[in-house]
C-alpha cells in the first residue's frame, strides 16, 4: 500500500510538470537571453565579468521557478504572513546592521552573499495582501476598519526603505501595494481621495527627501541644469536612444556605450544600450516580450478559481508591469532615474531571484487554478 501511495504522488507531480505553461516558460528564456547578450556586449564581448554570473543567477532561479511552481497555492497561502514577518525582520536589520554602498543602507552580508531584502519584500507584501483579502468577502472590503491592517502592511516597509534610501523599491511597493488594494475591490471614493490626499503631500514629502534625490527630480525637469554633474545620466541616455535609430547601430557598436558615454550600462541603463543596438526595433521586441508574458499573466489570474491565486497572480503581473514601465520611461526621461532595474535583462542577484520567484508562483497558479482554497485553511505541513 505505500507503494502505490508513493506512486501516486509520483504520477501527481508528473502530472503538474506536464501542465507547466511551455509558452511562458520560452518567453521568461527569451528574455533572459537578451539580458545575457546584452551584459556579453556591456563586457566589449567578454561573458565576464556579468553575463557568465547572469547565467549562473538564472539557472538556479529557473530551478526555483519549478520548485516554487510545483507547491500547492494552499502551502503559500499558511506561508504568507510568515514570509512577510521574515522579510519585515530583514528590513530592520538593514536599518540596525546593514552594507553600506554607493550612499545607501540596503544589503545584508551572508557570507559571499549580498542579500537585499527590500526585493523579498515586493514577493511577500504580494502573498500577504492576497492572503488578507482572500479572507474577507467583497463587500467588507471598503469598511474603513478592514483597510486599516493592509495599509499598514503597505505601509511599514515602505517607511522602512525610504530610510535606507531607496525610492526606487519604495515606489514599487506603494504601487505594487495600492494596485492590488484596487483589484482587491475597494471603493473608487478611496482610490480617488487618496490621489487627492497623494498630491497634496507632495510638498510636505518633498522636506523628507535626501538632497540627491531631490536633485534627480529638479533633473528631470530640467536635464541642462546640471550636464556634467546630476543630469550627466539622463542626457547621455538619451543620446544613447535617439544614436540607435530605427535599426540601431549593430550588436557591439553602440558607440555612447562602448566609448563609456553612458553609465550603469550593465544595471539601470541596460535598456538604453539595447536600444542604441538594436533600435526602436529591438527596443519595442524586448518590450513585446513583457506583454507576452503579462497578458499570460492575467489570463491566469482570470482563470484561477480562488480569491488568494487570482490577486497572487495579478500582484506578480504588476509588480513586473511597474519594474518594466518605471525602467523604460526613466531611461528616455520620462520619470526621475530612481534606480529600478530591467527584469531578467539588468544584471543584478537578489532582483533576478526575486523576479524567478515571482515567475514560479505565476506558474503554481496556473497549474492549482481549479484548487479550492477555504477561506481558513489550516496548514499543509
Amino acid at each position: 500500500m505505500a507503494d502505490i501511495g508513493f506512486g501516486s504522488q509520483q504520477r501527481s507531480l508528473v502530472a503538474k510538470l506536464m501542465d507547466l505553461n511551455l509558452i511562458l516558460l520560452l518567453l521568461i528564456c527569451t528574455i533572459a537571453c537578451v539580458g545575457f547578450a546584452m551584459l556579453y556586449s556591456v563586457a566589449d564581448g567578454n561573458w565576464d565579468p556579468w553575463a557568465s554570473r547572469q547565467m549562473v543567477r538564472f539557472g538556479l532561479g529557473f530551478l526555483a521557478l519549478i520548485v516554487v511552481a510545483m507547491i500547492d497555492i494552499r502551502v503559500w497561502l499558511n506561508l504568507a504572513y510568515p514570509a512577510y514577518v521574515v522579510s519585515l525582520v530583514l528590513l530592520v536589520w538593514v536599518e540596525v546592521a546593514g552594507d553600506i554602498g554607493m550612499g545607501a543602507q540596503r544589503w545584508i552580508s551572508l557570507g559571499p552573499l549580498n542579500l537585499q531584502p527590500s526585493e523579498l519584500m515586493k514577493i511577500a507584501l504580494v502573498l500577504a495582501l492576497s492572503r488578507y483579502f482572500h479572507g474577507i468577502s467583497t463587500e467588507d472590503v471598503s469598511k474603513p476598519l478592514r483597510l486599516i491592517p493592509p495599509l499598514m502592511m503597505i505601509a511599514i516597509p515602505v517607511a522602512l526603505v525610504v530610510r535606507q534610501p531607496d525610492l526606487g523599491t519604495a515606489i514599487l511597493l506603494l504601487a505594487g501595494g495600492g494596485a492590488l488594494v484596487f483589484l482587491a475591490g475597494i471603493n473608487w471614493w478611496y482610490i480617488i481621495s487618496g490621489a487627492v490626499a497623494a498630491i497634496a503631500a507632495i510638498p510636505i514629502g518633498w522636506q523628507f527627501l535626501q538632497d540627491y534625490q531631490r536633485n534627480r527630480v529638479l533633473t528631470f525637469l530640467d536635464p541642462e541644469r546640471d550636464p556634467l554633474g546630476a543630469g550627466y545620466h539622463i542626457l547621455q541616455s538619451k543620446i544613447a536612444l535617439g544614436s540607435g535609430g530605427v535599426f540601431g547601430q549593430g550588436f557591439l557598436q553602440g558607440t555612447q556605450s562602448h566609448l563609456n558615454f553612458l553609465p550603469e550600462k550593465q544595471t539601470d541603463f541596460i535598456f538604453t544600450m539595447l536600444a542604441e543596438e538594436f533600435g526602436l526595433v529591438g527596443a519595442l521586441g524586448l518590450l513585446g516580450l513583457y506583454v507576452a508574458v503579462l497578458g499570460i499573466g492575467v489570463a491566469t489570474a482570470i482563470r484561477c478559481r480562488s480569491q488568494f491565486g487570482r490577486l497572487m497572480a495579478m500582484g506578480v503581473c504588476v509588480t513586473l508591469f511597474l519594474y518594466v514601465f518605471i525602467n523604460a520611461a526613466m531611461v528616455m526621461g520620462l520619470v526621475p532615474v530612481v534606480g529600478v532595474p530591467m527584469p531578467l535583462v539588468s544584471y543584478g542577484g537578489t532582483s533576478m531571484m526575486t523576479i524567478m520567484f515571482g515567475f514560479g508562483l505565476l506558474m503554481s497558479v496556473h497549474i492549482h487554478r481549479d484548487t479550492e482554497v477555504p477561506r481558513h485553511t489550516t496548514s499543509l505541513w
